[in-house]
C-alpha cells in the first residue's frame, strides 16, 4: 500500500475534494487507490507509552527548523491501519517538491510538485490520481515560508514524553481527520507523522535519519518524466 497521507510528506494526507466536490480520501498522503499513506496504525506507541515530561518546543522554533531545510532525504517505514507495513525513501526539495518512493513489493510513488500531489499506483492501469497540494498536510512543510504559529491548519501543540506533537487538520473540514507531526527536542528533528482518518483509522510514517544538502535533478519531481518512464 502506498502513501495514505505523507506528509508525505509527506506521507501521506487529509482527505480532499476533487472534481465537482466528489470527496476522496487523502499525505504520507490518499483516496481511491487505498493508498493509506495517511501514514499511521495502532495509535502510535511512541505517543502513548512515553512518560509526560518537559515543555513542548515552541512553534516558532519548529518553523525555523523546517525553514532551514533546502533538500532532505530519509528512509521511512509506514504502518497502515490494517497493520501492514511498507518501506521506502522520501526526498524533499523546498519549496513545493517531494517524492515518496516505495520499495518492492509495493513500488508505488507519490510526487508533490507544481501545486499538486500525484499518486502512481504500481498495480493500476489507470492514470495517476492528482490532488491539490494546498489541501494536504504536506503543504505545511513544503510552503515557501513555514509559520506554524499562523498556520490555520494547526489545532494542537503539546509535549508527550520527550517529543513535541503538532496536530493539524483542514480548518474547513475538521471531520476529514487529522495529522500529528512528531518532533524530537534536542536536537529538533521531524521523527514521524500520524494520520487519523474520518472514521478513526490511523497510518504512521516513521522517518530514519534525515540527510540534508543534496542536489536533486528537476526530473526527480516531474510527473511527465515519470509517466514517460512508465509508458515505455
Amino acid at each position: 500500500m502506498a502513501w495514505q497521507g505523507i506528509w508525505a510528506a509527506v506521507g501521506a494526507s487529509l482527505p480532499c475534494e476533487v472534481g465537482g466536490g466528489a470527496r476522496r480520501g487523502g499525505i504520507a498522503y490518499i483516496g481511491a487507490m487505498k493508498l493509506h499513506l495517511a501514514v499511521l496504525a495502532p495509535l502510535t506507541l511512541l505517543l502513548w507509552t512515553l512518560p509526560m515530561a518537559a515543555k513542548e518546543v515552541p512553534l516558532d522554533q519548529l518553523s525555523a527548523y523546517l525553514n532551514s531545510w533546502k533538500t532532505v532525504q530519509a528512509s521511512f517505514v509506514q504502518v497502515n491501519a490494517d497493520g501492514s507495513k511498507a518501506k521506502g525513501t522520501i526526498y524533499i526539495q523546498r519549496p513545493g517538491r517531494a517524492r515518496f518512493e516505495y520499495a518492492a513489493p509495493d513500488k508505488n510513488l507519490v510526487i508533490a510538485a507544481g501545486g499538486q500531489v500525484v499518486i502512481f499506483d504500481a498495480r493500476s492501469n489507470q492514470p495517476p490520481e492528482q490532488y491539490p497540494l494546498a489541501r494536504t498536510p504536506l503543504n505545511l512543510i513544503l510552503a515557501q515560508k513555514v509559520d506554524l504559529s499562523n498556520a490555520k491548519m494547526v489545532v494542537g501543540h503539546r509535549e508527550v514524553g520527550d517529543v513535541t506533537v503538532v496536530k493539524a487538520q483542514d480548518p474547513k473540514h475538521p471531520d476529514y481527520g487529522t495529522i500529528d507531526l512528531v518532533f524530537s527536542a534536542n536536537p529538533i528533528a521531524l521523527k514521524q507523522w500520524i494520520i487519523t482518518d474520518d472514521i478513526g483509522n490511523q497510518t504512521s510514517v516513521t522517518l530514519g535519519d534525515l540527510e540534508t544538502g543534496q542536489a536533486y535533478p528537476a526530473s526527480l519531481f516531474s510527473m511527465e518524466v515519470e509517466l514517460a518512464k512508465r509508458n515505455r
